[in-house]
């Protein structure tokens, strides 16, 4: 009898947590993070550095905070994001919507999609369009450098396309005749190349820490191979409430 009753409770919580709504976290000038964050290239190897980010200000629209290294004594980076951590830039000269990790009120089962095309991102390409579709997926234990934590943990799969800008191409080379040697050189002009590749992300969010104390970032290429990977785990953070 004993045995199912603690089953019972522990049934009972496990659906308590389930139908959980976090709400919209109310972060505060002084708030501060600090990461792990490891950066891989392809092959190259990972980088680790300690980032640190502290709040400035925030109101019901926005977040401004500062990142720096963490023991640094230079003033950091400002950045402002949206008051649910989604960064924002100018895309084709209008404030977009990049990367939305958290849509609030989160809840298990819950989805969103951010999608844009932008007109000429880099020297490379002539456009790019990504379309990121984001799920909470549903709680679960993480340990991070910070301690062990109840998580939401949210997933993304992305995909992108992109128009590459035709580029002239010289190949040069020597035509030897009776009055000696003469460089020849020759252009060839690339047509319009189609690329295509991949994006996934995943955030462990905690509402007591107000942010997630894990996220990972990964980008591959038309090849399937992944060329980049960018992991955060929270080190340590000092809230105001």
């Amino acid at each position: 009898m004993k045995n199912i009753v603690l089953a019972s409770l522990v049934v009972a919580v496990s659906l308590n947590v389930s139908a959980q709504t976090i709400d919209l976290p109310s972060v505060k000038a002084g708030d501060t993070w600090t990461y792990q964050q490891t950066k891989e290239m392809g092959t190259a190897g990972w980088t680790p550095t300690h980032v640190e980010i502290t709040i400035s200000h925030a109101n019901a629209a926005s977040i401004y905070y500062t990142s720096k290294q963490s023991g640094s004594t230079q003033e950091g980076t400002e950045i402002f994001v949206g008051p649910d951590w989604s960064r924002v830039r100018n895309v084709n000269n209008k404030e977009t919507v990049v990367n939305q990790p958290f849509s609030f009120p989160l809840k298990p089962g819950k989805t969103w999609e951010i999608s844009y095309t932008e007109e000429n991102p880099n020297k490379l390409r002539k456009y790019e369009t990504l379309n990121t579709k984001y799920a909470v997926v549903g709680y679960e234990t993480i340990e991070v450098p910070a301690g062990k934590f109840q998580a939401l943990k949210i997933e993304a799969e992305g995909h992108w396309t992109a128009e590459m800008i035709p580029v002239n191409t010289v190949v040069q080379g020597a035509q030897v005749s009776q009055n000696g040697a003469t460089v020849v050189a020759q252009v060839n002009k690339t047509g319009a190349v189609v690329a295509t590749g991949r994006v996934y992300k995943a955030f462990w969010y905690v509402p007591e820490v107000k942010r997630w104390v894990k996220s990972v970032e990964e980008y591959y290429g038309s090849n399937g191979t992944r060329s980049e990977r960018d992991t955060q785990e929270l080190e340590s953070f000092k809230l105001s409430y």
